[in-house]
């Protein structure tokens, strides 16, 4: 009964985590990484044939993206996911192939004549139809026996359309042991999709971090903030080009266009058309809807029963060909374009900020997570000037992004998730999948704020889950200078920023005390600035 961390460890992707149980060998999630890759991963410890089965939390790139390399290297196993997540797997993955395709042909067309040796995409549309043969489609809430002394049960996590934590029950040699995978929780209070299910016992969970060390900001009007970017860009006569992860955010921003329309909050221009320039989006936008029954909250199910399209409405079009999507920057009228990839590292999006980013009246709107490494941080970070097809490109469009716009739920969101295992506190929490500094943020909040053993493993770290013992600890090995990073500078000042989170949830908890207590509390925080900020 041993679990080994191989990807998602003091980074936010690539998730991927080795379980051996009762003679099994198991992955929880196979991702590919994403942006910068800070540490170095291990590998896998046995060969993809040797793998028994896969157990995926949901259909994000960074959680799935590996699966079709699995396939080529060997792995003929099963793949237990939700419905939903199987749905989209189909065309993501799919999707994933065809992009590292187009790019291996565009690397080798380039350094054929550089005399450089051939680029080999990692795996092919072949390979991604493939190991779709392997996934089990599986229900919300139904305890399933996929080995002998192993069960597992998929709960809604919120986070995407199909998205779940996994239980995980092992009985081995007479002990039993439950692990929870937490996955990607899931913010509150989103458009569409349900919120996170709460889990209330277990021995280990492994926990996600991705803002465990700060909290998203304040919760606005989305549709009010979304109309007045779309009013001023357009009074300005520019688009609004929104970077959007096909599956997920920009069925999200249709939900939002389709009550400003129907609100009229955007005055003058009110035929405006919206750009959905991702086959991708086309097609997940297709499987919200058949799996709309399962998976949507409350308020999307009422518009549903009234005959609504909660993400449709008039002036939406779609560009799948590659020539309806030249086509959207030929038209001069002020326009919404939604596209992918989120985070401006592939796809089309990088077409659409070639047209855009130098313009003035023109703005990019983010409303989502962008990663280290990616042309979307640099762009949220100030960039002036950014490459594009070998072209320099001068920054001048407007630059912002939607507060509060996130799938994943922040340091209280998560401190209210780890909160709810009132039945059985776990024994040890691993604290996997985000950067750094959050993951030791985290870490520290789970020790001194619950008094939970918790623990934030770099790859390779190996548990025994029977005796919950540590058999094999690493260090980061940073990429940058492939040397072991202790952190202990760091981790001072993470422990100083978990100790401010910690103050904050105090002074959340005492709100509607007595106005005596509240006072003299303030004095002695403002004691406390007073002393250090001298």
């Amino acid at each position: 009964m041993r679990l080994t961390f191989l990807g998602a460890t003091h980074e936010v992707t690539g998730s991927c985590t080795y379980l051996e149980a009762c003679g099994q060998r198991i992955l929880i999630d196979c991702g590919m990484e994403q942006g910068l890759n800070v540490f170095e991963n291990e590998e896998i410890p046995v060969a993809a044939g040797e793998i028994d089965m896969v157990l995926l939390t949901h259909a994000h790139i960074d959680h799935s993206g590996r699966l079709p390399l699995l396939f080529k290297e060997g792995f003929q196993g099963q793949i237990f996911a939700t419905e939903a997540t199987e749905s989209l797997c189909g065309i993501m993955l799919r999707d994933s192939a065809h992009i590292q395709m187009f790019e291996a042909e565009w690397r080798n067309r380039k350094g054929k004549r550089a005399g450089k040796p051939e680029y080999v995409p990692l795996y092919t549309v072949e390979d991604a139809e493939g190991v779709m043969k392997c996934f089990v489609g599986c229900d919300y809430n139904e305890k399933i026996r996929i080995a002998e002394g192993i069960e597992i049960r998929f709960v809604d996590a919120g986070h995407l359309l199909g998205s779940s934590s996994i239980e995980v029950w092992i009985t081995e040699e007479g002990v039993t042991k439950k692990i929870v995978f937490s996955g990607d929780i899931g913010n509150y209070d989103q458009p569409l999709i349900r919120d996170p299910q709460y889990i209330h016992e277990a021995d280990y969970v492994v926990m996600e971090s991705t803002y465990g060390n700060r909290n998203h900001d304040e919760r606005t009007d989305y549709v009010t903030d979304l109309a007045e970017v779309i009013q001023q860009t357009f009074d300005r006569g520019g688009n609004v080009v929104i970077p959007a992860f096909a599956v997920g955010r920009t069925q999200e921003m249709l939900y939002f266009i389709r009550k400003i329309k129907e609100d009229g909050l955007v005055k003058n221009h009110e035929g405006f058309e919206v750009y959905v320039d991702s086959p991708l989006a086309v097609e997940a936008t297709k499987i919200f809807m058949q799996e709309m029954r399962d998976n949507f909250d409350e308020e999307a199910m009422a518009l549903v029963n009234r005959g609504v399209n909660p993400i449709s409405f008039a002036g939406l079009k779609v560009a799948v060909s590659s020539d309806e999507s030249k086509a959207i920057n030929f038209d001069e009228r002020p326009k919404v374009i939604i596209s992918a990839s989120g985070m401006c590292d592939a796809g089309r999006i990088k077409h659409h900020l070639k047209h855009n980013l130098w313009r003035k009246d023109s703005t990019i709107l983010f409303v989502g997570y962008q990663a280290n490494g990616t042309l979307g941080r640099a762009l949220v970070e100030g960039a002036t000037e950014v490459k594009l097809f070998g072209e320099e490109i001068e920054v001048h469009a407007r630059i912002l992004t939607l507060p509060g716009i996130s799938g994943h739920a922040d340091a209280d969101g998560l401190m209210h998730w780890i909160r709810a295992y009132d039945k059985q506190k776990p024994d040890r929490v691993f604290v996997i999948h985000g950067e750094d500094s959050s993951c030791i943020a985290f870490t520290e909040r789970l020790r001194t704020e619950l008094q939970l053993e918790a623990t934030a493993p770099y790859s390779g770290t190996i548990y025994d889950l029977a005796t919950n013992t540590c058999l094999h600890e690493t260090q980061g090995v940073r990429i940058e200078q492939k040397t072991t990073t202790p952190h202990r500078a760091s981790t001072v000042f993470d422990r100083l920023l978990a100790a401010g989170q910690r103050l904050l949830a105090v002074i959340r908890r005492n709100e509607g005390g007595a106005n005596k207590d509240l006072a003299k509390f303030a004095d002695q925080i403002n004691a406390l600035c007073d002393k250090w900020e001298r």
